[in-house]
């Protein structure tokens, strides 16, 4: 059933938390919207990173930018995949306690929708096949970033861990001369930085 499908990918996210400590949202499936959402949200855990998610299938797909995204296409940006997260994750901000999966502050960096860009011989190809298949194109509509963006899974051999790349695409959107992540550093949410986070911060 569909419903016990899309929970099924959320049980990762389930198992690494415990929610009587931590005030991320629990794990719930979330309804297809006609106009699907994305997010990036800064998160400064062990390492600084940006998450960048996609809706697909009801949940966030995700995936862990160390560098943050960038608008000059030459730059091709690791992305590590990690696991669903709920929708309701999407306008989670706060700071998760130490002891805890991820613990460290958290802020929505970008948020918006989204255009499924991704075709095979002409015809759209559905944004859960697209990254089963290991690449995706779409069309950003968020506060700080616009245009066309690729995900696309590199090969790996052996055991290693799965990457993949997030690279502009270009398009009048594109600009070599744009640094976002340093120039832009609040949230669209709360106005606030992660710097505000850690010490408690207005909001």
């Amino acid at each position: 059933m569909p419903t016990r499908r899309t929970d099924d990918t959320l049980a990762t996210y389930r198992a690494k938390r415990n929610f009587a400590k931590t005030p991320e949202p629990k794990a719930a499936r979330g309804r297809r919207r006609k106009e699907p959402r994305f997010v990036i949200q800064q998160h400064d855990a062990t390492a600084m990173h940006y998450d960048f998610r996609l809706e697909a299938g009801g949940v966030l797909k995700s995936w862990a930018v160390p560098r943050g995204p960038s608008t000059n296409p030459r730059d091709k940006r690791l992305a590590m995949p990690t696991e669903d997260h709920p929708m309701a994750y999407g306008s989670f901000e706060g700071v998760i306690p130490k002891g805890q999966y991820g613990a460290g502050p958290v802020i929505v960096w970008d948020a918006g929708t989204y255009r499924n860009l991704t075709e095979r011989n002409g015809e759209e190809v559905p944004m859960e096949e697209a990254l089963r298949r290991g690449h995706a194109k779409f069309w950003l509509e968020g506060h700080k970033l616009r245009g066309g963006w690729a995900l696309t899974r590199t090969p790996v051999g052996g055991t290693a861990r799965e990457k993949w790349l997030l690279v502009k695409l270009k398009d009048d959107e594109a600009d070599a001369r744009r640094n976002p992540v340093s120039t832009q550093p609040e949230s669209v949410v709360s106005g606030r930085t992660i710097a505000d986070m850690r010490r408690g911060g207005p909001a």
